[in-house]
């Protein structure tokens, strides 16, 4: 870290042990105003003093022990649900599965060859000008919603 970024120009040069008993405005944007402030409230007038305050350390041990502690119950209860549902999104890994007596398709089944009828492209094209030449027609008799049988 560069100390400059943190204390004001007129502090930059001086050792830790002189930074620690600057004034509190020589922290980088605490003005006098502020450091008047503390003095009246915590008497607070040194950087040293700041860092020994008790509310600071306080604070600063809940922040520390908050960022190690364990999730709660329920967040800890959600993110196992979270893992169950990944987990069943990839059978294989899944132990009921793999238990369940699942066997293995050693031989496909007919297909059709891809290059002539892609997932049975000829067919559904059948289907649709089938479709469209029927609805291009008047029904029968008369009658209003009745489909033509095919």
């Amino acid at each position: 870290m560069n100390i400059d970024s943190i204390v004001d120009k007129e502090y930059a040069d001086l050792s830790f042990r002189a930074l620690a008993a600057a004034p509190v405005s020589a922290l980088r944007g605490l003005s006098r105003r502020d450091a008047r402030l503390l003095a009246q409230a915590f008497n607070v007038h040194s950087v040293r003093d700041l860092a020994a305050l008790r509310l600071v350390q306080w604070a600063q041990a809940i922040v520390t022990l908050a960022d190690q502690e364990l999730p709660e119950p329920l967040a800890q209860a959600q993110e196992h649900l979270i893992d169950d549902g990944l987990e069943m999104t990839f059978p294989a890994s899944d132990p009921v599965a793999i238990d369940a007596g699942v066997t293995r398709i050693e031989v496909a089944p007919e297909m059709v060859d891809a290059h002539d009828d892609h997932q049975h492209a000829g067919q559904v094209a059948e289907s649709t000008e089938t479709g469209l030449r029927d609805a291009a027609q008047p029904p029968r008799s008369g009658k209003r919603g009745t489909a033509r049988p095919h």
